[in-house]
């Protein structure tokens, strides 16, 4: 069977085993715990070609189906382990040959212009409140790495972690305009406004983030503060010495890097500075994760180094500081994933079993690709 060839060479660090449509069992590479291996289920025959040939997009999709199942540990145990196998490697030379075919199409087709980056924040951020209230951090709503001092630490210090870290290289000072973009639920606003006295104004395509940032203002009493905008990074208009986008970046096509450093330099006063905080790749220019730009993230894009290098020098703006957070994002990821999980009664019965099955293979594959492939994070500015 050429699939289970494929995963004894895959996994030849710690094995698992493969039991296909038909109940036959394969070993695949040297197991630890014999008595309880880890195993991959197969429940339709056709994913013995699925699998090799496009691992990719059909291990989730057909997961989150109810088609393929773990014994004796979790989808994030099995995602965990095979990527820890690959070690930064190329899965196969058929997912290799289709995903650089892939790539090529999306550069010419796939761009975020106007109305699509709408659609596409619509798509996941208008979901239902409830997904990320059982996930995310009950103080500031982040839905972006958090900085972790200590593991130990909570997601909720974690998080303030990041944003005091952001507001202190920024240099936030009383009174002082900044612009956020893409402000989500706003947490990063209404802390900068409290913890600094600034005036913040965000922008964002999601009508119901746009509801939540004005309610929490009001409940707040920081409507003196806070205001907020359905508006696209493109139409802002006016200067602004502090400007930031936390998470924004990976919602830009290739093809508008350099327009949104462009409209990053138009926005500044000449002694202004600009914070971004970005997922980035340390690996050359490859597509999006087909799993997750068909049900997660249609139209995001995580960035290489050298893209974002290359679009900002085009536009004559300085870089005076680069931080890189590694196995950070991951830990963040894995506290999302939990939390989730302890609300996965409610999730199945407002959303149904299969959405659990999809955003646990999500968050699972999103940790394991940052602890053990080429995702990290940058803050620069």
């Amino acid at each position: 069977m050429l699939l289970a060839r494929f995963l004894s060479k895959l996994f030849n660090k710690e094995g698992i085993v493969l039991v296909d449509s038909r109940h036959q069992k394969y070993i695949c590479g040297e197991l630890t715990n014999k008595e309880k291996p880890l195993t991959l289920k197969l429940l339709k025959s056709d994913l013995n070609w699925k699998l090799l040939v496009y691992p990719e997009l059909y291990l989730g999709e057909e997961y989150y189906k109810g088609n393929i199942e773990i014994e004796n540990g979790t989808i994030h145990d099995f995602l965990n382990l095979a990527l820890k196998n690959l070690d930064r490697g190329k899965v196969n030379i058929y997912s290799t040959i289709f995903n650089n075919f892939r790539y090529a199409l999306q550069f010419l087709a796939q761009h975020n212009f106007t109305k699509a980056s709408k659609r596409n924040a619509q798509h996941h951020y208008d979901r239902g409140e409830d997904i990320y209230d059982w996930m995310l951090d009950s103080t500031h709503r982040q839905y972006s790495c958090a900085l972790f001092k200590d593991t130990s630490e909570s997601l909720e210090q974690a998080q303030t972690n990041k944003l005091l870290h952001i507001g202190k290289k920024l240099d936030l000072k009383k009174g002082e305009r900044v612009l956020e973009i893409g402000c989500g639920w706003g947490g990063a606003g209404r802390y900068y406004a409290k913890k600094f006295g600034c005036q913040v104004h965000g922008i964002t395509l999601s009508q119901n983030q746009l509801n939540y940032c004005k309610e929490k203002a009001r409940e707040l009493k920081l409507d003196n503060f806070l205001s907020y905008e359905l508006c696209d990074y493109r139409e802002v208009k006016g200067k602004y010495k502090k400007i930031y986008n936390i998470g924004f970046y990976e919602h830009i096509s290739p093809k508008f890097y350099k327009t949104f450093f462009n409209k990053i330099k138009n926005l500044l006063t000449d002694d202004g500075i600009c914070l971004t905080h970005t997922i980035a790749s340390v690996n050359e220019p490859t597509p999006t994760n087909p799993f997750i730009s068909k049900y997660i993230f249609p139209g995001g894009k995580v960035p290489t180094t050298s893209q974002i290098t290359k679009a900002i020098e085009k536009t004559g703006l300085i870089i005076s500081g680069w931080e890189s957070y590694i196995d950070m994002y991951n830990h963040t990821l894995d506290c999302w994933r939990e939390r989730f999980l302890k609300n996965a009664d409610k999730a199945k019965r407002k959303y149904g079993a299969d959405f659990v099955r999809l955003w646990d293979f999500y968050l699972s594959s999103c940790s394991a690709a940052f602890k053990y492939a080429d995702l990290l994070v940058y803050q620069i500015e």
